[in-house]
This record gives structure tokens, sequence and C-alpha cells, in this order.
């Protein structure tokens, strides 16, 4: 392994993640509370933004750390293994509280419509205008999900084959993360989700810009 690929970028690259990391943490800490204290949050229906994003983050979360965990067995690059237990860590624990306030909110799984559904009713950015976002259609894959041959394709890889694909994948798959958490900012009331989906979109642009600077030096 080529030298300039470990310090002083290496302790960097941790300084990184672990500041990314513990913004998410401190954020879901302290919206957690919030919805302690909050007596007036309105339980979310099975198809409010709430629990679609819930049922279809779940998802999204899961394949991330699928995808995170593939690739800490197939290269031996020290930053890359880290970056990737780090967000397979962090995504399994996210998919645990989503599946949470499923349970929590008495509602099911298994959405009574299509995934996405929610993403395609108007948020309150449209009020005022007709809604024209056509980007998504009910039933679909989520955005940035990776396909099965892409899967397919990064397992079969080592080394920095492999690290390119996983980064390039990993920031498409972040990018759909922070576009899900952006439209349900827009569509949802209750405060735990809003405060969810706030620190998915500052700790994910961080490890999207992490990982724009691994890939480039690949």
């Amino acid at each position: 392994m080529p030298p300039e690929r470990r310090s002083p970028g290496a302790r960097r690259i941790t300084l990184i993640v672990a500041a990314a990391v513990a913004v998410a943490l401190v954020g879901l800490i302290g919206f957690s509370v919030g919805r302690l204290s909050t007596i007036d949050n309105p339980t979310p229906t099975a198809t409010s933004a709430e629990a679609g994003f819930a049922r279809d983050m779940q998802v999204h979360h899961l394949q991330g750390a699928e995808l995170a965990m593939i690739i800490r067995d197939r290269t031996t690059d020290e930053a890359v293994r880290r970056l990737g237990y780090d967000i397979a860590l962090t995504q399994q624990q996210q998919a645990g509280q989503l599946y949470g306030w499923l349970t929590e909110w008495d509602l099911s799984q298994a959405g009574p419509e299509p995934s996405m559904t929610w993403m395609t009713r108007p948020g309150r950015s449209d009020a005022g205008h007709a809604h024209t976002d056509g980007a998504h259609t009910p039933g679909e894959p989520m955005p940035g999900l990776a396909t099965g041959e892409q899967i397919a394709a990064l397992t079969a890889a080592t080394g920095v084959d492999a690290e390119r694909q996983f980064l390039t994948l990993m920031i498409a798959h972040h990018l759909g993360a922070v576009e899900m958490a952006e439209a349900v900012q827009d569509r949802a009331n209750n405060t735990s989700v809003l405060g969810f989906a706030n620190s998915v979109i500052i700790s994910q642009e961080a490890e999207i810009a992490l990982m724009e600077s691994m890939l480039a030096a690949r």
C-alpha cells in the first residue's frame, strides 16, 4: 500500500467522520428529548409523510449498511474500512429507530400504499402554486439506491477498484437520503421526524464531501 494513502490523511479522515457521526448523534438525542416534552405532537397516520419516510428510509439505510459491510471485506485501506464501519453502524442504528417509531405509532411496517407515494404529494413549499414535481413515481426505487447489478459488481471487486465503486455508489446513496430527508422536512409535522431528517442532512452532506475527496485521490 503506498504510504501517501495513510497518515496524516487517515487521521484527518478519522476526525471528519467522527465529527459527522457526533453531529448526527447529538441531533438525534436532542430531538428525542424534545419529543418526550412535546405533549401536542400529533401521532402520524398510516399514509402520512412521517410514516412513509420511516418505512422507505429503513430500506434505504439498510442497503447503505449492506454496501458499507461489503467494502470492509474488499479493501485493506484503513480509512475506507473505518468509513464503512461508521456508515454501517450509524445506518443500522437509525433504521432501528425508524422501525421503533412505526411501532410506537401503532402503524404497520408495511405501508398501505406503494413506496415513495408520500414524496409525490405537495409539500409546504408548493403552497400557492401547482405541484409540478414529477421526479418520483410511487413504487419505484428510492433515490440513490444501488441496483442489483451494481451490488454484484462491488461484491466481485477488490482493492482500489472496489474502493472507487463503493465511494461512487455511496455518494449517490447519500445524495438520495438527503433528498428524502429534505422532502419529509417539507411535509412532516412530527418534531422527532423533523429532527431526524435534519441530522441526516448534516451528517450525510459532511460524509459526501469526505467521500468526494477520497474518490478524487483514487
